[in-house]
């Protein structure tokens, strides 16, 4: 719950300064059907300069006493890489299924058939319920944590700190 306070004010921060080179991961991230809880650590992931600018910023405004925020820190020289990404689910709501059926021309039957399949899917993925600043709608955000890799891959980040390609140090 605090996390997802947490995540929220950070997302509105990000927008409202227009960062896209801050990304997040969460090192002890959990997943499976369960334990789909995204970590209770936040690593903010970026320049010196943006982080500090960010941090000076009042976006943890009721938040101090329930984080401890350490003090800016390179990542190790040895550290892997990872992507953190939103992962979007098919979850085969009735509204799709109708547009589906229109789209490709057979009956809505039919199309709900097929979305039954698609929803019968569990989703293992930690989320969170995010409200987004743009268009004002609530929805649950999964994130999902690449494998580590050797080398870093370069990019923009979302207002949520997270990319379809850029990597960000593991550790």
């Amino acid at each position: 719950m605090l996390m997802g306070a947490l995540y929220n004010k950070l997302h509105r921060a990000l927008f409202d300064l227009e960062v896209a080179d801050v990304g997040v991961s969460f090192p002890k991230h959990k997943h499976g059907v369960r334990a789909r809880t995204l970590s209770d650590h936040l690593r903010l992931h970026g320049t010196q300069a943006r982080l500090l600018q960010l941090m000076s910023a009042d976006w943890l405004t009721g938040m101090r006493d329930h984080t401890q925020v350490s003090e800016v820190i390179a990542a190790p020289a040895n550290a892997q890489h990872i992507n953190v990404a939103r992962k979007q689910f098919n979850t085969g709501s009735e509204s799709r299924a109708k547009r589906y059926a229109k789209r490709h021309n057979i009956s809505e039957d039919e199309a709900r058939k097929i979305y039954a399949k698609v929803a019968v899917r569990r989703i293992e993925l930690p989320f969170v319920q995010i409200n987004s600043r743009s268009t004002q709608q609530r929805f649950s955000l999964f994130i999902e944590h690449s494998k580590p890799q050797e080398s870093s891959v370069a990019g923009a980040y979302n207002h949520y700190g997270l990319s379809s390609n850029a990597t960000v140090p593991w550790f």
